[in-house]
This record gives C-alpha cells, structure tokens and sequence, in this order.
C-alpha cells in the first residue's frame, strides 16, 4: 500500500511541474507568473482544490504520443475568494504553450458545469497559444463547447476573463463572451489574426502591441474593462470587483456594515455645478462625496470617457452607477458611450444590482461620423436596456437633460422609480440657445437688433423651461432636492426598493437592436 501512495506522490509532484523548470524560467524571464503562482495570489490562502491534476491529451500524431504532461496545460477546480465559492481555470504556458486540446477543453467544461450547478462565479485566467493545431477539428470542437458555455451561463453566473498572455484565434471568442475582461500591460494581447497575417492581407505593418495589447483594448475597442501594469494588481481587482457581485443570479449582492452616516450630508456639492451652462466640473467628485467612504470601482475608465460606470455602495449595499462626465465632450452621448452604458445596465440587471444614474447629457453627439456609425442603433440599445431593467432605478439630473437623452436615461416613461433633479437642471427638448433659433427663426431675421433679441429671447426660455420645476409640475420629477442631500435621498429610495417586483412581458428573448 505504500508504494501506492508513493507513485501517487510521485504523479502529483510531476503533475505541479507543468512543462518543467526551463519552461518555468522561461516564463518568468518573460515577467510572467506560472498558472498555480497566479491561483494562489487569486484565491483564499488554502482553499484551493484542484480538479482532474492527472488528465491528459489524447493525441498520437506529430510526435505528442510521447509528450504527455500531467495536466495538459491548465489547472482547474475551486476555491474561494473572501470567503465565497469560486471556480477557476488557469491556462499554462510551460504545457505545450498552454495550447486547448479537447483533454483542455473538457477541463474547462468541467468547472463551468459545476458552476452552474451550485451558482457560483467561473474565473478564467486566460495564457494560451491558442487551438492545438495538431489535434485539428478535435481541438474547435472543444473551443465550441466551451463557448456554448459561456453563452448558457451569461446573465446566471458572473463570468470573469484575465488575460495575462496571448489570447488569439478563436480563443478570443471565449473572454469576449463573459462579463468582464482584465488584462495585463505589455503581456497580454487578444487579436483574430496575428500581425504575420495581417501583413499578409492587408500590408499592414503593426506590433503586437499596437494590434491587440491592453492598452488598444482599453482605449480603442473597448473590449478589456480593466488593465494593469502587473498580475498581482489584476488578480487583486479580480477579488475587489468579486466584493460587489452576487454568487449568482438569484442571490442579491452582498451587503456589508458600513460606518458612513447614510444620511450625510455634503455642503460642497451645492457649489459643484457652474453658474455657467457651458463649464464643465468633474462628476467623479460628485460620486466620491455621495457613496460610501467616497469609493468607487471604476469600470471601463479608460474607454468612451464621456460616460462613466462602475459600483460604489450606500448604507453597505451595492450599487452600479451610470454618469456622464461633463469634463469630455459635455457628457454627450455618443456610440461608444452608448454601448459601454448599455452592457453596464443590463448586467446590473441581470444580476440584481440596482442603478443610480447622475445625468448631465446635452443629448446625442451629433455629425456623420456618428449617424453613418450608426448611433441611433447604438443608442436604442441603452434605451432598450434601461427600458428592460427591471431592479431599483434611481436619477438624479444635475444639470443638461436634452432630447432623447432624457428619455434614455431612466426618466419615468422608461420606469424610472425614483426620479430626482437638482435645482440647477435644464429639462427641455434642446438647449436655449437652439430651441430660440428654431422657434423665434422669423422673428431674429426680421429685428432691427437680431442679437439683443436673442439673448432676451434665450434668457425667457431658459426661465420658462431650462429648469426642473416644469417637468416636476408634470410629475416626471418626484422631487427637487438640495445637492448635499443627494447622498440621503438615495439610501431612503434604496431602502424602499430594497423589495421592488417587476415582470416583463412573457416571451423568449427581446430583439435588441445589436
């Protein structure tokens, strides 16, 4: 019996190896840490329970009969982040450049039905040359199963994609399918065809880096929310986003003891907003006097600046937020912005995190670039999803709320719950400059002084509608309230929510504007 527990030392020892020393210093010398470092800094000190350790691939041609590494390339099973259940994969590079073999793939499959049956977080940290050309059709087939997987779990579980190597090819299909994507500068990269095939097809010269590293995706295509300069700090935002997320979709998210006075108030905030329309003030002060400990998790910071999104908290209790940033393009909406609002909602939605929206928009962007990009698709979507969502829904306008970017950005008729307004919002179809120009077009081209009348005109509508008392006389505003008591508001709204049932329609699945 003793020798049966010493050769099951002995695999377990190889297994721990991966691809062996010189394949572990040739990662680390490329800065990298090794897939088991990687789950250790990920997950609870001890929790770890790894899965299928002795797997491996079932390929006999191009010589791999004869190297078959305990494992195949990534390590799986469970363990738990503050003290909550988790399952993750970790991809390893020294295993046959942690390419996907089916052996691969089912691993992973693996730990995603597990998942889904007891509800709770999958975790991928992503390190892969991609499929493993040698096992060919074999190799798609276990990457398909794979991202019927993410599809079946979307909206169920939380799904969390690290990038921390290359990720090319079809691979990128996986990441992309789950809710959020990390990524590590100067390491990671996500790209359908290598720069060697662009060069090919398009006669383009271009960098790893410049193709499909994290910056690129963090700026440009909007595809990772979040990078870093090193594993660690991905891996430790990996467990502070995890603070925020419920196990999964019939859960609420977790709620912690707070010591922030839920009714504080801040006089500050009476002063944020320029007398002068057309100043911009910075709307993450806004958030940081409002949520608690003035913290907030920040999702996409780098992408479509003109809006924001992330989670704080109220009185302990989770809390996605929407807001425009006045500091870029005016807080317009644009394509981008629109689409990085609209993934935001609906997975606060699906995972019963309720919204604060704090809403300064002068409209839509407006230009060909835009209308031939097509925004207003892109901007239907964030309708459709606040219109589609269903958890607590609080706004606040601060300032501008022009045109159809009031009606998109939770007002009433959209099923906002609790609408609010600052006494320094604007609520009107358009600004006054341009509603004067369009209304009193005839009466401006006839004056003996076209500018004075203008001015007097502008100052009379901005009196008349430019202001939160006309729609609130209409009850789309359930209150006008100070600034400094924004923080109180909310709580009290949360803490009548906290109950909130809303069903839609029975039906398949909504046909959003994609």
């Amino acid at each position: 019996m003793a020798r049966k527990f010493e050769e099951l030392e002995r695999l377990r020892q190889q297994a721990l190896q991966g691809g062996g020393p010189e394949r572990i210093r040739q990662q680390k010398a490329k800065g990298k840490l090794t897939a088991r470092e990687r789950l250790d800094l990920l997950l609870d000190p001890g929790t770890f329970q790894e899965l299928d350790m002795f797997v491996t691939h079932r390929i006999y041609d191009f010589g791999l009969e004869k190297r078959r590494i305990l494992g195949d390339g990534v390590v799986t099973g469970f363990g738990k982040i503050h003290g909550r259940d988790v399952a993750v994969f970790s991809q390893d590079f020294t295993v046959l450049g942690g390419t996907l073999s089916l052996a691969h793939a089912e691993k992973i499959m693996k730990v995603m039905d597990l998942a889904m049956k007891v509800g709770i977080p999958v975790i991928g940290l992503n390190d892969s040359g991609g499929a493993r050309i040698q096992e060919g059709v074999a190799s798609l087939a276990g990457y398909a199963e794979v991202f019927w997987r993410n599809v079946m779990a979307s909206g169920v579980i939380p799904q969390i994609s690290a990038i921390l190597g290359p990720c090319a090819g079809g691979a990128v299909y996986s990441p992309a399918l789950t809710d959020f994507i990390f990524m590590k500068r100067h390491t990671a990269y996500m790209f359908i065809t290598g720069p060697k095939v662009v060069k090919q097809v398009t006669h383009e010269e271009v960098t790893f880096e410049e193709l499909g590293g994290a910056d690129i995706h963090a700026t440009k295509s909007g595809i990772a929310h979040f990078v870093y300069d090193t594993e660690e700090e991905v891996l430790e935002n990996i467990r502070t986003l995890l603070t925020y997320l419920p196990q999964n979709n019939t859960e609420d998210p977790p709620r912690i003891a707070s010591d922030d006075d839920p009714f504080r108030e801040d006089p500050e905030l009476d002063d944020i907003v320029p007398e002068d329309p057309n100043k911009p003030y910075d709307m993450r002060e806004v958030i940081r006097r409002i949520v608690d400990h003035g913290e907030f998790f920040e999702v996409h910071r780098h992408y479509a600046p003109n809006i924001l999104v992330g989670f704080a908290r109220f009185d302990g209790r989770p809390v996605g937020i929407v807001a425009q940033q006045p500091l870029f393009m005016a807080g317009a909406l644009d394509i981008d912005a629109s689409v990085k609002a609209a993934r935001f909602v609906r997975f606060c939605d699906a995972f019963n995190i309720p919204l604060l929206t704090l809403e300064d928009v002068p409209g839509f962007m407006p230009g060909t670039q835009q209308e031939h990009g097509g925004i207003i698709r892109h901007g239907a979507k964030l309708l459709y999803a606040y219109s589609e969502a269903t958890v607590p829904k609080i706004t606040v306008i601060t300032r501008k709320s022009y045109g159809g970017a009031y009606c998109v950005l939770s007002s009433k008729q959209v099923r906002g719950d609790i609408n609010l307004a600052w006494p320094t919002a604007e609520i009107a179809v358009m600004g006054p400059e341009g509603a004067v120009d369009i209304l009193y077009r005839k009466e401006l081209a006839q004056a003996e002084n076209p500018e004075e009348l203008r001015q007097r005109l502008i100052a009379e509508y901005r009196e008349k509608f430019a202001n939160p008392y006309y729609a609130a006389a209409l009850g789309y505003i359930d209150d006008v309230i100070e600034p400094r008591k924004t923080r109180a508001w909310v709580v009290k709204a949360l803490r009548l929510l906290e109950n909130k049932r809303q069903s839609l329609p029975p039906k398949k699945h909504g046909n959003i504007p994609l």
